[in-house]
């Protein structure tokens, strides 16, 4: 059975950092696409971060430079370190195996992707001023 269970996630005041982790079973992370997706009410579900299995990253705009995504594969397991936290990164955070036949699906609203690629339940990020 395929599972991904994040944890790490919290409230966090402005300039803060937390660090999410994504236990994964049933496959491995390292020959996997991995990534984290997030939405805030309101707002679109973005992807954010992701991790080839070349070990090539990409980061959102709004995130690079204060996000870094890694991944310890004896463990199994993906992390995203979120440093210099903003109020605008307060969002649920889910952890993402990309599709293996779509790669990664984007569109307006998590629930509606999570039938592509394995997610997550999610983990709520919140930021405070």
């Amino acid at each position: 059975e395929v599972q991904l269970v994040e944890s790490g996630g919290g409230s966090v005041q402005v300039g803060g950092s937390l660090r999410l982790s994504c236990l994964v079973s049933g496959f491995s992370v390292d020959d996997t696409d991995m990534g984290w997706f997030r939405q805030a009410p309101g707002n679109e579900c973005d992807l954010i971060s992701t991790i080839r299995i070349d070990g090539s990253e990409y980061y959102e705009d709004s995130v690079k430079g204060r996000f870094t995504i890694s991944q310890d594969n004896a463990k199994n397991t993906v992390y995203l370190q979120m440093n210099s936290l903003k109020p605008e990164d307060t969002a649920v955070y889910y952890c993402v195996a990309a599709d293996r036949a779509r790669g990664w699906v984007i569109g307006n609203d998590c629930d509606n992707l999570k039938e592509y690629g394995y997610w997550g339940q999610g983990t709520q990020v919140t930021v405070s001023s």
